[in-house]
């Protein structure tokens, strides 16, 4: 048996969203809201994925070494990298196959094809700390003061994210609180894993939609919340949701001005502070 690893969780360092220089617009549509959903990374959490930092990467390479040899596996970050890509690159094909437009994978389905492990609770404990080394995240400024006024609102809350089975332990060890604690419809929680498609699917957000007017909560009173107009404001108008773009990280900050899909698409507000959510009679 493989040792257990106490990597996942424990390398949550600070971080700050950098500027975009954008202006908040559109707000004063806040007060007619009744629902409110949102976008995860990049929204909700700072995140680093993608982002070229020599020094970081060198940290994070030394980290994953470490990890490798923790579990005692052989190969190095980079083999395990290309081995994770590929086998991702091959279920993203097998799923088009299938007619699916935007796949998405089950990552501890991956992981268990790459290392062959039998132990599910290893796999899990493997894949998150594996996550969080190579996209270290943290709370955006202001989360847990938006959704307590979310709360005291009584707003429905839900979450369409391209995510995996580690995110929702993610938010809720960031909120020191389950999600359901925190005013998360659990019916409203849907994660791409979870459905094999991601967004910009719109079948996710003609889901929540559903489940909303279920409810007796319609799309024009509802809003989502995300960092992408491809993958967030345009599926979401699409449903006839009212759309708030995130424009608070420049990492994740994505206009999408050069796709023609977004052309003509224009969000309904831009808030650059999650503080800027709070509704106000």
């Amino acid at each position: 048996m493989r040792p257990e690893s106490n990597f996942a969780g424990s390398h949550l360092k600070p971080m700050q969203p950098i500027p975009t220089g954008e202006t908040p617009r559109g707000l004063k549509r806040l007060v007619h809201i009744q629902a409110i959903l949102f976008d995860v990374y990049g929204t909700l959490i700072i995140s680093r994925a993608g982002e070229s930092n020599i020094t970081a990467e060198h940290s994070r390479q030394e980290l994953m070494d470490k990890l490798l040899r923790h579990y005692e596996i052989a190969e190095s970050s980079d083999t395990v990298g290309r081995f994770l890509r590929e086998a991702i690159d091959r279920e993203h094909a097998r799923l088009i196959g299938q007619g699916i437009d935007y796949p998405e994978v089950d990552i501890l389905e991956i992981w268990r094809s790459i290392l062959d492990w039998d132990d599910l609770s290893q796999l899990k404990t493997f894949a998150q700390a594996y996550e969080t080394m190579i996209n270290p995240v943290y709370p955006m400024p202001g989360l847990m003061k938006m959704l307590q006024s979310c709360r005291e609102r009584a707003l429905t809350m839900g979450l369409i994210s391209n995510a995996q089975f580690y995110t929702q332990g993610l938010l809720e060890n960031m909120l020191a609180e389950p999600l359901v604690a925190s005013g998360f419809d659990p019916q409203l929680i849907l994660v791409s894993y979870q459905y094999q498609l991601a967004k910009p699917s719109v079948v996710l957000f003609e889901m929540a939609a559903k489940r909303l007017r279920d409810t007796g909560i319609q799309p024009e009173v509802s809003l989502f919340v995300g960092n992408d107009m491809r993958k967030d404001v345009l599926p979401a108008k699409t449903v006839g949701f009212q759309t708030a773009l995130f424009a608070g990280d420049q990492r994740s900050l994505r206009w999408r001005q050069d796709d023609p899909c977004c052309r003509d698409v224009v969000p309904d507000m831009v808030v650059t502070d999650l503080r800027q959510l709070i509704l106000k009679e």
